[in-house]
């Protein structure tokens, strides 16, 4: 099989649940089309995420398939609440400032969205090989390792850790194409403490991003940029939409190829 694209995740509401569609749109920014459009902020503007806030792990969400309401709870999936997202949030916003007992507010940005790294927006990009070897590291199943990483593309066709040659030693970006859209690989992404946390309950896997950290480096393929790892808790690459690319949409089975 030849490297193509597997699968497809959007996290419309950033620091909630994900949602797999078969395409996706690209913005003029890189960023997919409703990906971390929406964000929590306390009243001091700063993100309400996983980051700072390990209760965020214990609210599931279901997104409407239209995008148009969100249907969320934490414990018993029979006390669910569902508010609309559009035009305004103002529910969801409410339900939330109970939940976690202070004032939350949701801010929308439909150009870019709210992305980890701002400089470079673009999709991240990992193979479903990858996410398979990291889960048996830990004795965890696929599902709750792609949960754990929240990436947006999976590549299919390809050994693990295939998507750590889409980065270079000269910080020089690596070209790449998905379907008819092209990619600039930039660097491995660094990973928060999110992915150290079961994304059900919040809890704590205890060591493990030394014990990542550890297997990153002894399982690096040869010829990786190695400089591009000040250390080894970084995981899938992220990318920047190419200034002469086509801005269009990606699909489940389009080819990918390094350029």
């Amino acid at each position: 099989m030849t490297a193509h694209l597997a699968r497809i995740d959007l996290y419309p509401i950033k620091s909630l649940d994900g949602l797999t569609v078969q395409t996706a749109q690209v913005l003029p920014s890189g960023a997919l089309q409703h990906d971390r459009a929406l964000a929590l902020f306390d009243t001091t503007g700063k993100f309400i995420n996983g980051k700072r806030d390990a209760r965020i792990h214990q609210v599931r969400s279901r997104l409407a398939d239209d995008l148009a309401a969100v249907t969320v709870w934490t414990d018993e999936p029979s006390q669910t609440s569902t508010f609309p997202l559009q035009p305004h949030p103002d529910g969801l916003a409410q339900w939330l400032s109970t939940y976690f007992e202070q004032p939350v507010t949701l801010r929308h940005d439909s150009k870019i969205g709210f992305p980890d790294d701002t400089d470079s927006p673009g999709p991240t990009l990992i193979s479903t090989a990858t996410l398979q070897i990291i889960a048996d590291w830990y004795g965890l199943s696929l599902v709750e390792t792609r949960r754990r990483f929240r990436t947006n593309l999976e590549v299919a066709g390809v050994p693990a850790f295939w998507e750590d040659q889409l980065f270079s030693a000269s910080d020089e970006p690596v070209p790449f194409r998905v379907g008819a859209v092209t990619f600039w690989g930039i660097n491995p992404c660094q990973r928060c403490v999110v992915p150290t946390r079961n994304p059900q309950t919040g809890d704590s896997t205890k060591g493990f991003q030394k014990h990542f950290a550890a297997q990153r480096a002894a399982t690096l393929p040869e010829g990786v940029a190695r400089s591009q790892f000040n250390h080894f808790y970084r995981l899938a690459v992220n990318t920047r939409l190419a200034p002469d690319s086509a801005v269009t949409s990606l699909s489940i089975g389009d080819a990918i190829t390094r350029l």
